[in-house]
């Protein structure tokens, strides 16, 4: 299938990245293989799943790794933090060449990175208000190859309590984060990979936020444990009924000039979009 240039764009990185993005502290180097295994792409992290005195071995394990670069992501503590040179001085020691960069703020801590990494790929985490805010710049920013948010260091960051209600749905603050971020990777033409779902035994939610992610247009979902991976990937992959509506309404549209009816229902460039997002996450799964 060939897509057209804004098509590429909008999946580059997730073919890359996703579906399914893991987290693995990079303190335990024994959980690493078992993580790039059960994922996509594993996120070795130096920033909050590593504690403070834990931080120098996981530097020193993140150099003694030998994962797949293509596949593999170093999370590192944001910029003005003590540990983000340590970090930065620790990846240049190895053959991975694409970083995410926690509590991204404005599009000069993309160029932080770089400046110190070279030419590396950057995922900028939007987690806090100021990051959310200027999502739009950082998008466009040399190097960025997709955004995430974050929900819990958003709402830490505006004096709140929690990101979710009782019930288990998001906020409407973070609602709005979320699709702000996603508005800002769609209008750069990078990814966006939703937040992490935190209930791990409640698979049934992370499903439903996973088929949203998908609907509302996000190229990947990040995970926290390897039992979600299943879900994620399951979301992101149509089902052959959906990849064969697909095929049929674009080649129907080979025969159509402008508008058309397809299946009793009007046709027009944006449906034509969702048709080919439709068959390019199945090229995927």
């Amino acid at each position: 299938m060939v897509l057209d240039g804004a098509a590429v764009g909008a999946f580059v990185s997730a073919i890359v990245l996703g579906p399914a993005l893991l987290f693995c502290p990079a303190d335990r180097p024994e959980r690493y293989a078992k993580a790039a295994d059960r994922s996509d792409t594993v996120i070795l992290d130096l920033e909050d799943a590593v504690a403070p005195a834990a931080k120098p071995a996981a530097r020193g394990a993140l150099a003694d790794a030998a994962l797949s670069p293509h596949h593999t992501v170093v999370r590192l503590n944001a910029v003005g933090t003590p540990d983000f040179a340590l970090d930065c001085e620790a990846v240049r020691g190895t053959a991975y060449r694409t970083v995410m960069l926690a509590k991204t703020e404005v599009p000069e801590d993309v160029a932080a990175v770089r400046d110190v990494l070279g030419d590396v790929d950057v995922i900028a985490l939007c987690e806090t208000a100021r990051g959310v805010v200027n999502a739009v710049d950082i998008a466009a920013t040399e190097g960025v190859v997709a955004l995430m948010w974050g929900a819990e260091d958003l709402v830490a960051s505006l004096g709140g309590t929690s990101s979710r209600t009782p019930a288990g749905t998001y906020r409407a603050v973070a609602l709005q984060a979320r699709s702000q971020v996603l508005l800002a990777a769609g209008a750069a033409g990078v990814g966006c990979i939703d937040a992490v779902y935190v209930d791990i035994a409640d698979t049934e939610g992370l499903t439903d936020e996973a088929a949203d992610a998908v609907a509302s247009g996000f190229s990947a979902k990040a995970c926290i444990h390897p039992g979600q991976v299943a879900a994620v990937r399951a979301a992101f992959a149509p089902d052959d009924a959906e990849v064969e509506r697909a095929r049929a309404l674009l080649a129907a549209a080979e025969h159509e000039r402008g508008v058309f009816t397809f299946e009793g229902r009007m046709v027009d460039e944006p449906i034509l979009r969702h048709a080919r997002s439709v068959l390019a996450r199945a090229q995927r799964s």
